[in-house]
């Protein structure tokens, strides 16, 4: 596959001119091609659903676990229930509150609807309707149920830009639509209705949070603990069985009140750089002013509270990190709330579990 060669469609604009932007790349998706795109999410590696041969190309060219399901984009509602062999009248009010938007919900599948291969052989099917225009328009037009993983190498930072796609699989894929940076940058939340109960449950936090999802009048089973699936065969949820988002580096997520923190993060720092260690910091500004801490490299990820401009950075911020060649990455913590909960997921799983309160 090394020799396959990539090619870039960068697109702008809207209703037709956008639509014939978008024409070459919806035809390979058609023709059983690897196309990355845009989503308010990550980038995702989209492959027919339908068809396993293509598929399989997702997991070969990400080395991505065959056991990890992978979630299902479609255009419209009725694009999802016709995946799915009964959609009840709670997964029908999430798709109708929250989508387009960054939710998924697992569905019971249609029997042939899918590729065996996007479910890891579950008897359910994981679907979403982004809210990117690019993504619905470039789906409507190849006219298939897109399965679409983040479009980076298994266990990277996840790609909120076309040159992280680049990055990772260029020569392994067969084009990329650079529609710029996603807004949300972190990926979706995933959701299953209790059968027994009609409540809903989070196996995965992402861009829809916990709170909303009660604020809407959803009866939440879990706000978003590590999940039975992950120590089921075969998880329900992408991102709960593996590690995930990792940098090159050594990161270390360090909790408790910010001058604790702070003070932790420096002598750490300066035991690093007595072993002659590169290192670097994902802070948050106070007042517009980023904490001067002795790093190799800092980055001001946003200002403290402002986890949505933070999460939305976050993983272009540990690819910086790898460009720094930073051995050793230190972040502060944000309060798991709303948002935050599905930061810190995202945080923790980078840090393999490497987590220090003070």
């Amino acid at each position: 596959m090394s020799d396959l060669r990539t090619k870039l469609w960068k697109v702008d604009g809207e209703g037709p001119a956008l639509r014939e932007q978008l024409s070459e790349a919806a035809l390979r998706l058609r023709h059983g091609g690897l196309v990355a795109f845009p989503t308010e999410t990550v980038y995702g590696l989209g492959a027919d659903a339908r068809n396993t041969s293509a598929v399989e190309r997702i997991f070969t060219a990400k080395g991505r676990p065959s056991d990890n399901p992978l979630i299902v984009h479609v255009a419209s509602i009725a694009e999802a229930e016709a995946l799915a062999s009964h959609v009840g009248e709670t997964e029908r009010r999430l798709m109708e509150t929250f989508w387009p938007g960054p939710l998924t919900v697992v569905l019971p599948v249609r029997p042939g609807a899918v590729s065996p291969r996007v479910t890891a052989g579950l008897d359910t099917v994981a679907v979403r309707m982004p809210s990117h225009a690019v993504a619905r328009e470039l789906i409507a037009l190849a006219g298939v149920p897109v399965a679409a993983p983040s479009a980076n190498r298994s266990g990277r930072p996840s790609p909120t830009r076309a040159d992280h796609v680049r990055e990772d699989l260029n020569g392994r894929i067969d084009g990329i639509v650079d529609g710029g940076a996603a807004d949300v940058g972190l990926e979706s939340t995933v959701a299953m209705v209790d059968r027994a109960t009609g409540a809903v449950r989070v196996l995965r936090p992402g861009g829809v949070s916990a709170e909303a999802l009660a604020a809407a009048g959803f009866a939440v089973a879990s706000a978003g603990a590590e999940p039975d699936d992950a120590d089921r065969e075969a998880p329900r949820s992408p991102g709960v069985k593996y590690t995930h988002y990792a940098p090159k580096g050594e990161l270390c997520v360090v909790e408790g009140a910010a001058d604790a923190v702070r003070a932790y993060i420096e002598a750490r720092l300066d035991a690093d750089a007595a072993a002659g260690a590169r290192t670097a910091v994902l802070a948050f500004a106070e007042n517009g002013a980023a904490p001067a801490y002795r790093a190799d490299k800092v980055i001001a990820l946003a200002e403290r509270g402002d986890t949505a401009a933070a999460a939305q950075r976050l993983y272009a911020a540990l690819r910086e990190c790898d460009a720094a060649r930073a051995a050793r990455l230190y972040a502060e913590a944000v309060d798991p709330q709303g948002l935050g909960l599905a930061y810190m997921n995202r945080l923790r799983k980078a840090a393999a579990g490497r987590v220090v309160r003070v």
